[in-house]
């Protein structure tokens, strides 16, 4: 399962980057917003720190518009800062046919805001690269995200679709967990739980353990050898 960061800030995804375990990128206009910079000169950016970790990574990019003709028009310009720019578009009708448009182009799209099996059938009939249901979001309205995952992972694995699950919208390290479980492709985080995967506080207290074993054994033999 690949790995991505969800966030417009570059030095977010630099640090994540030098772990080696990114994979990609997903923004939209809210993260970016927040950035307060050119849009187009932060996925540029993001896309120039990810090439210095990995040749196999992707950038979403998300499109503002919300009629089909404006979708594949900034899709086709997005497209046109790297060769690992997909362009995302959300889950509606003009989005679908947005999708078919752009991939007659060649160009690779990641349908975002699902939120139904339904829909994951639709984008992954149109085309699309990733499919990206947020589950975090369900949860927050009573639902089960996960249960979507597995829905959309056992429709896709029944008719062999080849669009990718990115599971969205992740809250803490037990949806990356459940993720990777349902055999989802992608799962896309915010810094603060990427970081919190390293965690657990039973290594930390293992290592503590371990560095005081090491420093009183150091302690004897500097202590044997002035005896």
């Amino acid at each position: 399962m690949e790995i991505y960061l969800d966030t417009g800030n570059v030095d977010e995804i630099r640090k994540a980057a030098e772990t080696g375990m990114l994979s990609g990128v997903t923004t939209n206009p809210t993260l970016i917003a927040k950035e307060g910079r050119d849009f187009k000169q932060v996925i540029t950016e993001i896309a120039r720190i990810l090439e210095r970790h990995t040749q196999s990574f992707t950038v979403s990019a998300e499109t503002h518009s919300t009629d089909a003709d404006g979708m594949v028009k900034e899709g086709i310009e997005y497209a046109k800062y790297h060769k690992n720019v997909i362009v995302k578009v959300p889950m509606t009708r003009d989005g679908i046919i947005a999708v078919q448009q752009l991939g007659k182009r060649k160009i690779r799209c990641n349908v975002t805001l699902c939120f139904s099996p339904n829909q994951a059938l639709l984008a992954a009939k149109a085309g699309a690269y990733i499919v990206s249901p947020f589950v975090g979001r369900i949860d927050d309205h009573g639902g089960e995200g996960m249960e979507l995952i597995e829905q959309i992972r056992e429709i896709y694995d029944n008719y062999e679709f080849a669009t990718k699950i990115l599971v969205a919208s992740v809250r803490h390290p037990g949806h990356v967990r459940d993720a990777a479980l349902l055999g989802a492709d992608i799962v896309t985080l915010p810094a603060t739980v990427f970081e919190q995967l390293f965690a657990h506080p039973l290594t930390d207290k293992g290592l503590e353990k371990f560095l005081a074993d090491y420093r009183k054994s150091q302690a004897a033999l500097e202590q044997g050898k002035r005896a």
